[in-house]
This record gives structure tokens, C-alpha cells and sequence, in this order.
């Protein structure tokens, strides 16, 4: 071979094994931040086809529904206990802090934190989700009869008493 291709062929071997070195340390470095989404029935009987099931230590999100009457506070700290349910089994949920404005009983939660034993998840974050039965203004003012003001308008600002 002649040299000057030998030379070559090196520099493109050496390019290609540098690429494949640092994405695979990306994918590395990557693969301990990720956080795998599940509800609780897959916690309780495993993700997937292999019913692989989450091990203790292992960091993850459950979402579902809280469930009614099993919320319970802690009233000297901010701890709070609560279990979440989406068609069958229930995950407990443990988190210390104050909880969103719209976490309630019934409401869709998902819960961001560390398992500590097979069904309990211990929560860094507790994220609420909103009402499911959204409407744009124009569609509830059509339905409902409610009419939206944009707090910003002189409308508004004529409603409140003030004047123009």
C-alpha cells in the first residue's frame, strides 16, 4: 500500500474509533440522568413484554390518579403520604415539601423521586396536572355564557369600579 493512503486510512480509522469513543461515553454519562415514566400498574407487574419490574434505588416517575381518602399530612413537618392508583394497584408516594396548588384527591399527579421499597416511591417532585375539561374562552363564552375579560383591558378595568 502506498504510503500516503496508509496515512490516510489512520487518520479515518482514528476519526471513526474518536467518534464512536465519545458517543458511546455521551450515551453513558446520558443513561444515569434519564428517568423511565411509569404508572403504577407497571410498577406493580413490570414493564414490557420481559415484566422487567423497577429494583429499590432506581430513579423514575410514576403518574396516576391520587387516591380518595389516602392522603395523609404529617402536621408538625411537611411530610406527606399519599397513594396513587391508575386501574389496580395502588404505588405509595412519601414526599417532604409543599405540595402544588391543584393536588387533590382524584386529580392526576406524577411523581418524580427514588424507590425505596418495592411499592413506595420517595418523591423529589410532585408535579399536579390541570383540569382535563380545558375550554378556549370563545368555546366556554358559546357553551356556558361565560365571558372572558382580559384582566389587561379597559373593560376589565370598568367592571372593578374604576374609571377610563
Amino acid at each position: 500500500m502506498i504510503p500516503r493512503r496508509k496515512k490516510r486510512l489512520g487518520w479515518t480509522l482514528g476519526l471513526v474509533f474518536g467518534v464512536a469513543a465519545s458517543l458511546g461515553l455521551i450515551l453513558y454519562a446520558m443513561s444515569e440522568q434519564v428517568d423511565l415514566f411509569y404508572t403504577p400498574s407497571q410498577v406493580h407487574d413490570g414493564l414490557g413484554a420481559d415484566k422487567v419490574k423497577p429494583v429499590v434505588g432506581q430513579r423514575l416517575r410514576i403518574g396516576g390518579m391520587v387516591v380518595e381518602g389516602s392522603v395523609q399530612r404529617n402536621p408538625q413537618t411537611l411530610e406527606v403520604s399519599f397513594r396513587v392508583t391508575d386501574t389496580g394497584p395502588e404505588v405509595t408516594i412519601l414526599y417532604q415539601g409543599i405540595l402544588p396548588d391543584l393536588f387533590r384527591e382524584g386529580q392526576g399527579i406524577v411523581a418524580q423521586g427514588v424507590m425505596i421499597e418495592p411499592l413506595v416511591l420517595e418523591a423529589t417532585e410532585v408535579l399536579a396536572k390541570h383540569d382535563e375539561e380545558y375550554m378556549p374562552p370563545e368555546l366556554a363564552e358559546q357553551m356556558k355564557g361565560i365571558k372572558h375579560v382580559n384582566p389587561n383591558s379597559n373593560e376589565a378595568y370598568n367592571q372593578d369600579g374604576g374609571s377610563p
